[in-house]
């Protein structure tokens, strides 16, 4: 008999199984291309092992949620469609990524569009929407599912949020290629613990040292990797070149077949073989970066607002350590670097309580319980906000001397 799957090798999870009905999708050029895009960008400057990509992260996330959607299905909240639609939903939740991951969003941004959006079009209108669609699966309901939109709350918080397969994913996969020893998720024992109430994903309250775990172990990986004064230098480099180079290019272009060409590779050598006189400091930076000539940090404080500098108040700063320093301000660079400690729920809003499931005496009762009350979790919750001046080594220490008079009384 001819078996209907292949088992695919990962270091994470020993063997991920993949289905006939998804091969299609897996091996489509779409999704081939997230193979040339890094999951941790600019990381692997500081941490040269750091070389994963957005593709085996996609096959992780479907690994952990079919593990989720096994468990909810024993508990007769999921059937079998259910779980194969979670299961595309988990490996499409990264197809709209751009070049260099999470830096390329905070570029597009600023033109009010985000990956979600790439994403969403490319399940609908490429494809894999074909795919998806002659294979029988509703793609609108997949894209909702992988972007949080869906009616069905339970299914939108195992792909993303504070419980979802995408977290526990991505822990364990940049620690163990980064070598950092602060990504410990018993992910096995969140999975089977999964419940769902008033259509609400839930958790066993056996298992919520495992989630106040989960969650420390996420805090302990932005303050040593991805918040790294290292490798945000080399990730300040990239997001300028792009920025300056956008005019160009067209980086942030709403067409969607030029859109999926742009791979980190793509970018950079576009940006260095550049011969526009317009983009002299972008090759520049592309240049640094790629022979790692990173920028210096020379100031460094932690704020306790919960919101990162605007572009024109970064743009303000640059300009008063400039006069003060008599260094160039396109020589000096300003990063707010900001996020939750917590995980955001599927709606984008900062997660508040989790749902803890009891049985005693054969009797099932549901508390929802406030992020506060969770003694690890709240001492760590509120938001990691890092504010750094960067410059080049020869700029070093006018450029401090500036940034500490006119931020030092800086909260």
């Amino acid at each position: 008999m001819k078996k209907n799957y292949l088992d695919i090798i990962d270091p994470i999870h020993d063997f991920i199984r993949v289905y006939d009905y998804e091969l299609p999708i897996i091996d489509s050029p779409i999704f081939q291309r997230l193979r040339r895009i890094k999951q941790l960008s600019g990381a692997h400057l500081t941490y040269p092992s750091a070389q994963h990509s957005r593709f085996e992260h996609s096959l992780g996330v479907m690994h952990i949620a079919t593990e989720a959607g096994f468990a909810l299905n024993e508990k007769e909240f999921l059937n079998s469609d259910d779980v194969q639609i979670l299961r595309l939903a988990s490996l499409l939740h990264d197809i709209g990524h751009g070049p260099f991951s999470h830096l390329f969003e905070e570029v597009i941004q600023e033109k009010k569009i985000s990956h979600e959006d790439f994403g969403k079009k490319i399940i609908l209108k490429s494809e894999i929407g074909d795919i998806l669609s002659k294979t029988g699966f509703n793609k609108k309901l997949i894209a909702q599912i992988a972007f949080g939109e869906s009616k069905f709350q339970y299914l939108n918080e195992i792909v993303s949020g504070a419980l979802s397969a995408d977290m526990m994913d991505y822990l364990l996969r940049d620690g163990y290629f980064t070598g950092a020893e602060h990504a410990k998720v018993d992910h096995k024992r969140i999975t089977q613990s999964l419940n769902v109430h008033k259509k609400k994903i839930a958790l066993e309250r056996s298992a919520l040292y495992s989630f106040e775990s989960m969650m420390h172990s996420r805090y302990q990986m932005f303050k040593a990797v991805y918040f790294h004064k290292t490798v945000r230098a080399a990730e300040v480099m990239l997001i300028q070149a792009l920025r300056l180079s956008d005019d160009e290019f067209g980086f942030t272009s709403f067409n969607l077949n030029e859109y999926v060409e742009l791979t980190d590779e793509f970018v950079l050598s576009s940006i260095i073989s550049s011969q526009s006189s317009k983009l002299k400091q972008a090759r520049k930076l592309a240049n640094d970066y790629q022979n790692r000539k990173l920028l210096k940090c020379v100031f460094e404080r932690i704020l306790t607002s919960q919101k990162n500098l605007k572009k024109t108040r970064t743009d303000e700063l640059r300009l008063e350590i400039s006069k003060k320093s008599h260094v160039d301000e396109n020589e000096i660079f300003v990063d707010s670097s900001v996020t939750p400690s917590i995980p955001l729920a599927p709606s984008k809003n900062e997660s508040k309580s989790i749902t803890l499931i009891s049985t005693e005496n054969g009797k099932v009762s549901a508390k929802e319980l406030p992020i506060s009350e969770i003694p690890v979790v709240s001492a760590i919750s509120g938001f990691m906000n890092i504010l750094r001046i960067y410059t080049h080594n020869k700029y070093r220490k006018k450029v401090e001397i500036a940034a500490k008079s006119i931020l030092g009384n800086l909260e």
